[in-house]
């Protein structure tokens, strides 16, 4: 049996010894009770603020204890009514025990600063009460909070102070700033600096503190506007009266959006800190990481950001760096700040965007750093990979049984094991005897093929044998040692030493663009995999090691794994055309992407498919990206969820996770959950590692095949809906997936919940277990298999809904119309396939809706207007088309052949399509208010259905 367990994630079990009680705690730090004979709940409380991670019990006591670092200890007396307590609500915090930090209470410690305003003073490991006074700071308890326990007094000497008055610019203003004191954190502090204001657009502001004396490194992506005056733009800036803050405030409530303390700005020459207090705890963004929520704790986590080779692991830095985040205020409204910084330190250079909507926040985001790439139509189909086929016979039998069970699918990718030895531009003849003959059957039958490519090369090979490292050694494109002449060598999968590219050179895009467009001579690819480029290495820095200098072990380094900038990559003194790697260090796998993206085109001629691990801000113009080595495990189930929100608010619409998880060996049922989850991913793969067994959908047997060939079906089925999302997102720039906050965020409710999601504002995906705790918006609902509208009482709430093995829950908005196609094994054949429409009407009966089409993979079709656009209108019983453009000649050979409108009150009396009646027997309706109507019309022709 599997009861009602929790509306969030189950994270702690306990049994009571004596009595049938069962025990289950959850993230958002609920108690719940259960009768184990029966599995009904006899009792439910708020046991932490947070997390309960661990519950242990005796036959008096039930002790827990959550992230909050707080142990409580309840009295078990009348456990089988539901009461733990004598009173029902009586706990005591113990955190001395388990390691914790003490309970001192805030009114205990010297000065007035709260705790939740606690500025760190002592931001590097080790502190402690010597060190922290020795600074001029405080020390003292933080009881349960992760505040810090040493930290700047109200009056602390540190920071800048303006001087002088404003002086105008062409976009806005500038100041100066000077230090107050003399004192450092970290020496070599820089005064004065220069906070300069630019009014770039009324939704956009940028305000940079820079030293004006010496140029420090800026990353090289220039983000304009016109300029607007402080009348036009949305938002005021302003210095408090006393000069002691900058604020930046939304013009039309008041609401403080930007608030700097200048006694907080430090600005040193290896050390940089700004705080602000932003203007609620719904905050979101800031990557690459794993995190455990959408919404993030705001309780002191620190999340450092330096891209890096590193599995998904909770709070540790990842693949990618994203220093962005969105807020959304106490009345709704949403807003967005972009810290454009890619070293570790450098400038502070922020943008700040007004919204006022989440969606409005993402399409200004992306407006200044580049549109999303519009994705291949094939590319939208689901993918196979796996790093351990060893041999072209294992992999024509994955393909063979994917044939003989009809399961869709389109793209088959190739990991490192094609290759001889893990040398890029190499196939291995031996294992992979006849790969370019297999490559082009497949292109014949339809699919696709990408092909890894790692971004080094080896140096060890015979003289004259490998044309990689000798072309390059010639042109000079290598990554540097600190004397700027000698290459770095590093050790990764190739034998040898490998030396690696620098993709900021002009001639590394040369040398890259002369080998990829020769090596699809020898293998016919679609697209490219472009893994590793963080950059990673297998050694601390590179051969012989780093210096001890500042540069490679700063005064402070940032709180990332291992607290080196050297672990897994290259010193940070080596040097590359653009400078020292320690800036351009979090710019390699970004400035790997655009090369690749052009290459692709110019070697197939059609639009560039280019899957990148590692990436920054404004990678999403150029390519998409996958989260990395996960786990199969649940846990990364769920957070891949949270890491494809993440990307969409990035601006990398196109992303995904590896289904049934990378690393360790999945189980069925979570591999076919996964599977159902994973079918509605953007960029929907299966990819496993070699040490772990196979987890192609074929390979689990006949009823897991079956259900994961439905799932795909429902996804093929709805392309056409997903793929107008991805036009919408690269010409208007917004999301693809998007939470439920995105869409509601008026509702609270929704501010936290990321075990759900959504395709554009339309398709609710609601994957899990058995049964499932869904909350549903006020809005209309339509359950996606069955037609039926959600119950009025549903909304609002959290209801369980039946979810059985071969079943993901699927819910269509009312108020949208989906277009959809009949699915096929193939995109290359679904787009073939007659087109359908899904009306679900609001409240007032009225839909809206549109398609975009094109011929799927021609390059800029959007820019030439060679493409289909319909805008769907159902009002009043009567569905309108309005074709917009109808620049695609292929769209004329395509039919409607299906309207399904749900949510009717009504049955129709009849049913005419321009002007024609639709006989009886084409029509069918439901009680529960469903029509189905089988039509035959032009794709090309403008609708006119009316319902009497």
């Amino acid at each position: 049996q599997v009861p009602n367990a929790h509306k969030d994630w189950v994270c702690a079990l306990g049994l009571v010894p004596g009595v049938p009680v069962l025990l289950s705690g959850c993230r958002g730090g609920t108690l719940k009770l259960w009768n184990v004979d029966t599995f009904a709940p006899i009792g439910e409380m708020k046991g932490h603020d947070s997390p309960i991670n661990a519950i242990c019990t005796n036959s008096s006591h039930i002790f827990t204890a959550a992230d909050d670092r707080t142990v409580r200890i309840w009295k078990a007396r009348n456990i089988m009514d539901g009461q733990i307590s004598d009173t029902g609500d009586a706990s005591e915090d113990l955190a001395t025990l388990g390691g914790c930090r003490g309970s001192e209470q805030e009114a205990q410690c010297p000065g007035a600063v709260a705790v939740q305003k606690r500025i760190d003073c002592h931001p590097q490991p080790g502190a402690s009460q010597e060190a922290c006074e020795a600074r001029g700071c405080v020390w003292c308890s933080a009881g349960a909070s992760k505040a810090p326990w040493c930290f700047f007094p109200e009056d602390s000497p540190y920071g800048y102070a303006r001087s002088g008055s404003a002086e105008q610019t062409d976009k806005g203003w500038r100041v100066t700033l000077n230090k107050r004191q003399a004192l450092s954190l970290f020496g070599n502090d820089i005064s004065p600096l220069v906070l300069e204001v630019e009014f770039q657009t009324k939704d956009r502001l940028r305000f940079k503190l820079y030293d004006p004396n010496k140029q420090r490194f800026e990353v090289p992506l220039k983000i304009d506007g016109p300029g607007v005056t402080a009348e036009e733009a949305n938002y005021e800036v302003e210095f408090s009266d006393d000069s002691s803050h900058f604020t930046v405030k939304r013009k039309s409530t008041g609401t403080v959006l930007w608030d700097s303390p200048l006694v907080d700005l430090f600005f040193s020459n290896q050390f940089l800190e700004i705080t602000t207090t932003v203007p609620s705890t719904s905050v979101y963004g800031f990557g690459e990481h794993e995190h455990p929520t959408f919404k993030h704790n705001m309780d002191f986590v620190t999340y450092g950001m330096y891209a890096r080779d590193q599995p998904p692991t909770s709070f540790a830095n990842l693949y990618g760096v994203h220093p962005f985040y969105m807020c959304v205020e106490p009345d709704s409204n949403a807003h967005g700040v972009l810290l454009l910084n890619s070293n570790a330190q450098g400038i502070l250079d922020f943008y700040l965007f007004m919204g006022p909507t989440p969606e409005n926040v993402v399409q200004q985001y992306t407006e200044a750093i580049g549109r999303p790439h519009m994705p291949a139509y094939w590319s939208l189909g689901f993918q196979l990979s796996r790093y351990g086929y060893n041999s072209l016979d294992v992999l024509k039998a994955t393909v063979d049984r994917m044939k003989h069970y009809d399961i869709p699918y389109d793209v088959q990718h190739y990991d490192i094991d094609y290759m001889e030895r893990h040398l890029d531009f190499t196939y291995d003849k031996v294992n992979f005897a006849g790969l370019p003959e297999f490559m082009k059957e497949l292109k014949k039958n339809g699919k696709h093929n990408v092909v890894i490519l790692d971004p080094f090369v080896t140096k060890d090979e015979e003289p004259g044998t490998y044309r990689p490292y000798e072309l390059g050694q010639e042109m000079g494109v290598w990554v540097n040692n600190s004397d700027g002449v000698t290459p770095a060598l590093g050790q990764i999968w190739p034998p040898g030493y490998s030396v690696f590219p620098d993709f900021t050179n002009p001639r590394t895009v040369e040398w890259w663009t002369t080998l990829c467009l020769e090596f699809k001579d020898v293998l016919d690819y679609d697209g490219i995999w472009i893994d590793m480029n963080e950059p990673a290495n297998f050694m601390r820095g590179q051969v012989p090691g780093c210096a001890d200098t500042e540069i490679n072990n700063p005064p402070y380094t940032p709180s990332i794994t291992d607290r080196s900038l050297a672990e897994k990559t290259l010193c940070p003194d080596s040097k590359t055309y653009l400078g020292d790697h320690y800036n351009t260090h979090s710019l390699f796998g970004w400035s790997q992407t655009e090369p690749t993206f052009n290459v692709v085109q110019q070697a197939t001629g059609k639009r560039a498919f280019v899957l990148a691990r590692s990436t920054f801000v404004g990678s999403g113009k150029h390519g998409g990206h996958w989260l990395g080595d996960n786990f199969s495990l649940w846990k990364d189930l769920h957070r891949s969820i949270i890491g494809i929100l993440e990307f969409n608010l990035f601006g990398i619409p196109y992303v995904g996770a590896d289904i049934c998880g990378f690393n360790h060996n999945t189980t069925y049922e979570l591999c076919l959950r996964w599977m159902q989850l994973g079918s509605f991913y953007p960029f929907s793969r299966n990819h496993n590692s070699m040490e772990n067994i196979e987890q192609d959908p074929a390979v689990f047997g006949d009823t897991f095949a079956k259900i994961s060939r439905d799932t795909l079906r429902i996804r093929y089925s709805l392309l056409p809906y997903l793929y107008t999302l991805f036009y919408e997102s690269h010409v208007h720039g917004g999301t693809v997936v998007r939470s439920l906050m995105h869409e509601f965020t008026s509702d609270p409710e929704t501010h936290g919940i990321d075990t759900a999601f959504l395709w554009g504002p339309a398709f609710m995906i609601a994957p899990g277990a058995r049964s499932v705790s869904v909350y549903f918006p006020e809005a209309e609902w339509f359950d996606y298999y069955t037609g039926l509208k959600v119950p009025s009482a549903w909304k609002k709430t959290y209801t369980t809904v039946s979810a059985p093995l071969n079943k993901i829950p699927l819910y269509i908005r009312g108020g949208y119309i989906l277009p959809q196609q009949a699915p096929a094994t193939t995109t290359t054949e679904s787009r073939l396939n007659p087109f359908g429409l899904i009306i679900a009407v609001d409240e007032e009966g009225q839909a809206s809706g549109s398609l975009f089409w094109d011929d799927g993979d021609s390059i800029d079709t959007i820019e030439k207007e060679n493409y289909f656009l319909a805008k769907y209108t159902f009002s009043n019983g009567s569905l309108k088309t309005e074709i917009v453009k109808n620049g695609y000649p292929g769209a004329g050979t395509l039919k409607y052949n299906k309207i399904t409108i749900l949510g009717l009150k009504l049955r129709p009396q009849a049913v005419s399509l321009n002007g024609r009646s639709i006989p009886g027997d084409a029509v069918s309706y439901e009680i529960s208010g469903k029509l189905v109507l089988r039509i035959s019309a032009p794709l090309t022709q403008e609708l006119n259905i009316k319902l009497y």
